[in-house]
């Protein structure tokens, strides 16, 4: 069939989770509790962090820009969704779609480059603890998060690029609850082979690297604390890298079955579930991870609610 003759679609409807309007309610007020904890949770690392001079270190900047991270990441999909569960008409403009996939792919490949940042960060603190401030300094620290956001411009733009340039005709049904690759792809009037391959490939090579760095960091951080005798000393430096580790398996884990899979009918709506978890779930449970699992954090949060209490 000839391009010319394919009718030019302005606008999409995202099907959501669910077209039953009782659960519509439902899940509106459950995934709103979800991102309000997420903004709140989120921001207030965000200012402790720059409140209390005690944080000023390399491991609560990376923290902090985590933070900022996850406000974004799950702003991308969630309010759009929100909004869907209480409108008639899900729709959502070609250039809207266009950028959440943008947006979407941006924000979820500068974290998990973040979240390598930050074991390499752990392992210098506890591999080499007295260069540590000298080896992170704040150049390095600025540098490594910037580099994060350059490569991840960079693969979001070829795979949003690749996905704009597609012709798309009848049907503008997108299986989920907001514009992702692979149920857009599914709407092209052409062989998408090629923008599934190198979403695999392209996808696939940045979370196998990212995840090899950061085993390979923890492999030198166990190898440290096996030279600590004492199994207090052990704990105590283990203690600030257990939140990032359990952060990691939470993305690393929806990521990789999200997209490291062949896509068919039955894998969309899979991701549709999975992709609930690291857009919802796992932007709200950061901030309680690194807060009870946290020390310091606790402490710094705990000396500024004591502070304002005592005005």
């Amino acid at each position: 069939m000839d391009l010319v003759n394919y009718t030019s679609i302005s606008e999409f409807v995202l099907l959501g989770l669910t077209d039953l309007s009782e659960l519509q309610v439902i899940f509106f007020i459950f995934f709103l509790m979800f991102y309000i904890t997420t903004f709140i949770g989120n921001f207030s690392i965000m200012v402790v962090t720059v409140i209390d001079t005690s944080l000023h270190t390399p491991m609560y900047y990376f923290l902090w820009n985590l933070s900022f991270i996850d406000i974004c990441f799950s702003s991308v999909a969630v309010p759009k969704m929100l909004r869907d569960f209480l409108a008639l008409e899900k729709t959502i403009s070609f250039f809207g779609c266009i950028c959440q996939i943008y947006f979407f792919h941006l924000l979820g490949s500068i974290e998990v480059m973040l979240l390598t940042i930050m074991s390499y960060d752990r392992y210098v603190a506890i591999g080499n603890p007295l260069r540590y401030s000298t080896i992170m300094n704040t150049r390095v620290c600025r540098c490594l998060t910037f580099s994060a956001w350059i490569g991840g411009h960079f693969h979001s733009l070829l795979h949003t690029v690749m996905t704009a340039n597609l012709p798309f005709c009848q049907s503008n049904l997108v299986n989920h609850f907001f514009c992702d690759i692979k149920p857009v792809l599914k709407l092209a009037c052409t062989d998408t082979s090629l923008n599934l391959k190198l979403l695999t490939r392209v996808t696939g090579t940045l979370a196998t690297t990212t995840s090899l760095l950061t085993l390979l960091s923890y492999v030198f951080i166990i190898k440290f604390l096996l030279r600590i005798r004492t199994s207090e000393g052990r704990k105590r430096a283990f203690s600030t890298c257990s939140a990032h580790l359990t952060v990691v398996f939470m993305l690393y884990g929806t990521a990789i079955f999200t997209y490291l899979r062949p896509s068919t009918q039955d894998s969309l709506d899979q991701d549709r579930a999975v992709a609930v978890l690291f857009t919802v779930v796992t932007p709200a449970l950061n901030p309680i991870i690194y807060t009870l699992r946290n020390k310091d954090m606790k402490k710094a949060m705990k000396k500024i609610i004591v502070n304002n209490l005592s005005f």
